[in-house]
């Protein structure tokens, strides 16, 4: 993918520039959101990786700028700005996704290949979520296995939303606390955990091949359990 980087701290860019390039990405980088703004309207990117307090022109309002333009590319917001408040405004001023520093690139990584794949194929516009023998219809909160109707809780449903949503991918905790809680609970809850016990008794009772997997020490995943 190529990646365009907007931030003014220039020691944090040239580390992220350089893991994302060791990851094989292809990255630009800007200063400040002028530049950033010169580059996003020059080049096509597949992620762009704003900071929320630039020089020349904030984040928030590059990301309005661009949306304005019709500039659809997904956008990961990165901010020392941590609150809910300040997630949610950077969220619905047209980021797609929101991380707080510090942050751990392997995170940051696996959300914007996320965000990449979306931008190939939006999910988002889908009713309809298919993985191996499970599928799972937005509109109705319906789901079934071989055809077979499984009864979810609403917060399963949601759970089980978003991991078929990222299918093949690893989603951390942080990520569903964020997506299916809404950030109100503390990190170190076991809700997540138990939840996702629920889940799987549903989903995979029965099956030799399990498809919701805990990846040790990352999170946890959902694929086509058929070997």
């Amino acid at each position: 993918m190529r990646i365009l980087i907007v931030e003014d701290d220039r020691e944090a860019s040239s580390y992220l520039a350089k893991a994302l390039g060791e990851a094989g990405h292809v990255v630009d980088v800007a200063s400040d959101g002028m530049a950033g703004h010169e580059l996003a309207q020059e080049s096509t990117h597949d992620v762009l990786i704003v900071d929320r307090m630039l020089p020349r022109l904030d984040g928030l309002s590059l990301i309005a700028r661009l949306r304005g333009e019709k500039n659809e590319t997904p956008v990961l917001i990165l901010s020392a700005l941590g609150q809910v408040d300040d997630r949610v405004t950077g969220l619905r001023a047209g980021g797609d996704d929101y991380l707080t520093k510090p942050y751990a690139f392997s995170e940051l990584l696996a959300r914007v290949e996320s965000l990449g794949r979306r931008k190939v194929t939006d999910p988002a516009e889908s009713t309809i979520y298919r993985v191996g023998p499970l599928e799972l219809n937005r509109l109705s909160h319906k789901l079934t296995r071989n055809g077979k109707e499984i009864v979810l809780q609403p917060r399963e449903f949601r759970l089980l939303e978003y991991l078929m949503k990222h299918a093949g991918q690893v989603v951390t905790r942080t990520m569903l606390l964020e997506n299916v809680w809404d950030y109100h609970f503390d990190p170190q809850t076991n809700v997540i955990d138990v939840h996702i016990s629920r889940l799987r008794a549903k989903i995979d009772k029965g099956s030799d091949a399990p498809m919701l997997q805990t990846v040790r020490g990352s999170g946890y995943m959902i694929r086509d359990g058929a070997r």
